[in-house]
């Protein structure tokens, strides 16, 4: 439970969604894990997490050069090794290398031929980070909560998480459906969102970032309810429009991601005619959450 707001019925199929984006999507963000200040790079490898050792050694000891020090550490103790497996992780140029790594049980050995002060609280570390995924894909509760809390902590309203959960599920039918006609590459998946995104809200993705005075972050995260709403109509019309006309090539899919985004564009000046003002707007989630705040206070 989240404090005094259970997940909601209506919040079960679209968090369903979210946890595949969490646990499928490794390639996302969580490659890498922070100990004190120290960037260590992991894998998920035979339904397990890996991580570098030598990133854990540079961790552990401060060595100037973990790289020898594991080489020598290995020598000396050639058991060690055998806790090992050689998998392509990226290196600071940007290439992927067979890098020596180990699971939370090879770690632990590891670490116990390291004489250091902070090998007890890493091992506790390890030992949270490297369960994280493996729980939650046991127990789905655990990933409902951790979503819900995300949000609920950054302040956003029930009714925003709700509408921004099931545009997780929306987005996944789309890029489902993409790949179903072979688009495979970031890349194209790029292209495709780009030109979609223009053909409703009239602004590539990196315009309407300037426009919200966002870089790094989420736009789905800065969009209000309505751009909300417009954005998943997009998405939505372009898979069903694409499941029709069956595309054979990535040019024809984006074809057909323009009239997706078209439609739902219309729907945006229809409504902007109505209520005499734009929906695609400049607020991005610190306005949206302030602009929350001064009403509790008035309400208050």
């Amino acid at each position: 439970m989240l404090g005094q707001v259970p997940p909601r019925k209506e919040y079960i199929q679209p968090i369903l969604l979210y946890m595949w984006w969490l646990v499928m999507d490794i390639d996302n963000k969580k490659k890498l894990v922070v100990f004190e200040n120290k960037k260590i790079r992991r894998i998920w490898y035979n339904d397990d997490w890996f991580f570098s050792v030598v990133d854990v050694v540079g961790a552990l000891t401060d060595s100037p050069d973990p790289r020898n020090y594991w080489k020598v550490l290995k020598f000396r103790e050639e058991q060690l090794v055998t806790n090992c497996n050689q998998l392509k992780l990226e290196s600071s140029d940007g290439k992927f290398y067979e890098t020596d790594c180990a699971n939370l049980e090879g770690m632990f050995r590891i670490i116990q031929s390291i004489p250091s002060k902070k090998a007890e609280p890493f091992k506790l570390w390890l030992a949270r980070v490297g369960n994280e995924r493996i729980n939650e894909m046991h127990d789905p509760e655990l990933t409902i909560d951790r979503a819900m809390k995300d949000y609920f902590r950054k302040g956003y309203s029930k009714e925003w998480i709700n509408q921004r959960l099931k545009t997780i599920e929306v987005r996944k039918d789309l890029t489902d459906e993409w790949n179903r006609v072979g688009i495979e590459k970031d890349s194209d998946y790029a292209i495709l969102t780009n030109e979609l995104t223009k053909a409703w809200s009239g602004k590539t993705v990196g315009e309407y970032k300037d426009l919200k005075n966002i870089k790094k972050e989420n736009l789905r995260d800065n969009m209000t309810n309505l751009e909300l709403v417009l954005n998943m109509l997009a998405e939505a019309t372009t898979t069903e429009i694409s499941k029709k006309e069956d595309p054979q090539t990535f040019t024809e899919s984006k074809v057909i991601a323009n009239k997706g985004g078209t439609i739902a564009g219309n729907t945006r000046k229809e409504i902007e005619t109505h209520l005499g003002k734009s929906i695609v707007t400049s607020r991005n989630a610190k306005d949206i959450l302030l602009e929350k705040k001064v009403k509790q206070k008035l309400i208050k």
